[in-house]
């Protein structure tokens, strides 16, 4: 942890919560180079030997482990890519927290994070990824892909944010289910000034009663633009529920391109979309307690932002 500066422990802090490395599996990538490792026998982490990257293999019948992989950028002017493979075995629940945080004041810095998950039979997976952008001027740029792929009664939870100060962003994520599989998705985005931000979602539904729930709630502001791509392919008896809800302020613009695509009659599939702007009766019964339009305002998209699966 002496390698890192008072703003870069500040970006640690808000996108892992990473208060003592003691604790479970870490890997820290600052600036394009590992700056913090620490592995055990049920996690290990291993750098790859061809690129960028690392491989996290998790053993049969790890519980109540955790493992850190943050990412920090903190000069203008780099682009880093890194390729993260994680092979969970079979009978484990884990908890995996990643995400980047950029700070920069000119230039462009941007991290492209390619995380791969292959999911044993029975295991769960919980996944947090936090995108969080500090610092005036430049660009910061975050393009995340995440596969995923699961086998027979596998269950991954995820939780994606990306908190605001990303200028540009285009956010990756596919999976493939199998029998019995379950995947639980919760993303959330908030965009202001200029940013724009590009999400696509692809699911394939391929075991028998796998299930897939997909919730994104967006906030964006000022000129920001959003766009939302989803498609889930049912190719078994399976469920499929993709949720799209965002608010707009000022001038911003948010779309939502649904596609679903059942390949069997006991395949069920709904899309659900909604965007507006935040309700006039909100705002006013916030400011009889007591809160002026703004604060009011905040509250709500707060409120909104935190809402979960």
């Amino acid at each position: 942890m002496q390698t890192l500066n008072k703003i870069e422990k500040e970006l640690l802090e808000q996108i892992s919560s990473l208060h003592n490395i003691e604790e479970c599996s870490v890997n820290i990538r600052k600036n394009g180079q590992c700056v913090v490792r620490k592995t055990n026998a049920d996690i290990e982490i291993e750098s790859k030997k061809d690129k960028e990257g690392i491989n996290i293999f998790v053993k049969d019948g790890t519980k109540n482990k955790g493992c850190h992989i943050p990412v920090i950028l903190s000069v203008s002017g780099l682009t880093d890519t890194v390729y993260n493979d994680f092979y969970i075995g079979n009978d484990v629940d884990i908890t995996i927290v990643a995400g980047c945080g950029i700070s920069c004041g000119g230039g462009k810095s941007e991290h492209n994070g390619i995380h791969r998950f292959f999911i044993g039979e029975n295991s769960k997976v919980k996944y947090i990824e936090k995108h969080l952008g500090l610092g005036n001027g430049g660009e910061r740029v975050i393009n995340p892909v995440t596969k995923v792929f699961m086998k027979k009664n596998s269950e991954c939870n995820m939780i994606t944010t990306q908190i605001s100060g990303i200028t540009d962003s285009k956010r990756t994520t596919f999976a493939r289910l199998g029998e019995n599989a379950v995947l639980n998705i919760n993303e959330t985005l908030f965009t202001t000034d200029n940013q724009t931000c590009e999400t696509h979602f692809k699911v394939v539904l391929e075991g028998k009663n796998s299930k897939a729930h997909i919730v994104s709630r967006s906030v964006a502001k000022d000129n920001s633009k959003q766009n939302f791509f989803s498609s889930v392919i049912g190719k078994n008896a399976c469920f499929g529920h993709i949720e799209c809800d965002g608010i707009l302020t000022g001038h911003a613009r948010i779309a939502s391109t649904p596609k679903i695509d059942a390949g069997c009659e006991d395949a069920l599939l709904v899309h659900e979309a909604m965007i507006g702007k935040i309700s006039n009766d909100q705002i006013l019964k916030l400011m009889s307690l007591g809160l002026n339009k703004e604060e009011a305002e905040q509250e709500i998209i707060n409120g909104f932002l935190s809402s979960k699966i």
